[in-house]
């Protein structure tokens, strides 16, 4: 007897949003459910209303969240898009890694798990620390000249 079936995993999973401010290594993380343009708005939202008084340059890859066309950008942040297949531009992206390496070796079992050693991991990542791995010279220099 042969027995057919359709498997659907389950996969449970939430997203990290983030920003940072290369020259500074000033951060802004948040969780979201999804990776989507709704979400990504969401974002975007709480971004601009933690930053108020400042306009926010924000360099971004090219996903298709980033660029709905349902998307009301903040009057204080502008989008700037880097080239296709080109993450060794984005600052963050090193950061990222570094993210991934700390919880490289943790097993956890659930996702609250991962949330609280995620936590730990951010919040054990000084300022000065994001600013040496986000701070690329040339983009660090470009930013001093630019507030010249």
């Amino acid at each position: 007897m042969k027995i057919e079936g359709i498997v659907g995993w389950q996969r449970k999973n939430f997203y990290l949003y983030g920003l940072v401010e290369p020259a500074t290594g000033d951060s802004f993380f948040w969780e979201f459910s999804h990776l989507d343009g709704t979400c990504f708005q969401d974002f975007l939202n709480l971004f601009s209303k933690a930053y108020p008084d400042v306009l926010n340059l924000v360099q971004m890859d090219n996903g298709s969240f980033h660029k709905s066309l349902d998307l009301k950008w903040p009057d204080n942040v502008i989008p700037i898009f880097q080239p296709p297949n080109s993450p060794e531009l984005n600052p963050i992206e090193r950061l990222w890694e570094h993210i991934k390496y700390e919880l490289s070796w943790e097993h956890c079992t659930t996702l609250d798990q991962l949330r609280q050693k995620l936590k730990q991991v951010l919040d054990s990542i000084s300022s000065e620390a994001i600013a040496s791995i986000c701070g690329w010279d040339y983009i660090t220099s470009a930013l001093l000249s630019a507030t010249s």
